[in-house]
């Protein structure tokens, strides 16, 4: 077999390395200018009544999504509520005492095939589940599916931040006579406290822009929220119904409710990073 030359090698790293450049080039590229165009044309819509007043009759100019904001944030809250700790501890029990058995495996494999699943299949499967059931859209339902969403982020974000810590500081404990659950919460938990809330914090940036899972569990409103239990404002779903309008002021205040989801998603994202990245270095 012949052994290529030390001029090809080098030659095709260069080329390669060339392409992995500019395909990095193009990436940044193409998120300037998404970030930009969203940047341009949502900040026309930033103004008070954008975060104080309800949306206007079709055809009127004014108004505000300040509804639909509420709504958002109360969804992502409810979903928080009912995903993070089932998602807790999921990941306690694989990283503490699955670990490496079969049902462990059949957990893993379950929760990396829902993190692959569209939110779309998942808005389905709750609409059949729970809207077909009770009737009626409900701002729960949407919650539900976004929890759905989340649950095996923060499932497998905490397994990996739990496996990370040392097993000196179990059996140290242990040893003490420490209970193994007191272990968990008070030593183990305390020592991935940074590694948790980076994982919780990306799993609600991974829900904050879903709009499949709304429309068919949360759909809209023009109201204020009153009640988890009937249709819910919320900002994906709105952006979607007003783009697809004639209305330029309706159009408007979707670039400015895009703007807003992007600065929140963002801000979300860096910061978990900046914790991560900070637990690192200590």
């Amino acid at each position: 077999m012949k052994t290529r030359s030390l001029t090809l090698r080098r030659n095709t790293n260069r080329l390669v390395s060339l392409i992995s450049a500019s395909a990095a080039l193009f990436g940044i590229a193409m998120l300037t200018w998404i970030l930009g165009t969203v940047i341009v044309k949502g900040i026309e819509a930033i103004n008070w009544d954008f975060f104080t007043e309800l949306p206007a009759p079709p055809g009127m100019e004014g108004g505000g999504l300040a509804n639909a904001m509420v709504g958002t944030l109360g969804i992502t809250a409810m979903a928080v509520l009912l995903g993070v700790p089932v998602g807790l501890a999921a990941g306690v029990w694989l990283a503490e005492f699955g670990q490496q058995s079969k049902r462990a495996e059949a957990i893993r494999f379950a929760c990396n095939l829902l993190m692959g699943t569209p939110s779309i299949i998942i808005g389905v499967f709750v609409y059949i589940l729970l809207v077909l059931t009770t009737g009626h859209f409900s701002g729960f339902s949407g919650s539900v599916a976004l929890a759905v969403i989340m649950l095996p982020v923060v499932a497998r974000t905490t397994e990996d931040m739990l496996i990370l810590v040392p097993g000196a500081l179990r059996e140290a404990a242990l040893a003490l006579g420490v209970p193994r659950w007191k272990t968990t919460l008070d030593i183990v938990f305390r020592a991935a406290r940074t590694g948790l809330l980076t994982g919780i914090l990306l799993a609600i940036a991974r829900v904050g822009g879903e709009t499949a899972p709304l429309l068919f569990t949360a759909l809209n409103s023009p109201y204020w929220p009153e009640s988890p239990g009937e249709p819910t404002a919320n900002l994906t779903v709105t952006i979607f119904n007003y783009a697809m309008s004639p209305y330029d002021d309706w159009q408007t205040l979707a670039w400015g409710a895009s703007l807003l989801i992007t600065v929140s998603i963002l801000g979300t994202t860096v910061i978990s990073r900046g914790i991560l990245w900070h637990r690192s270095k200590s």
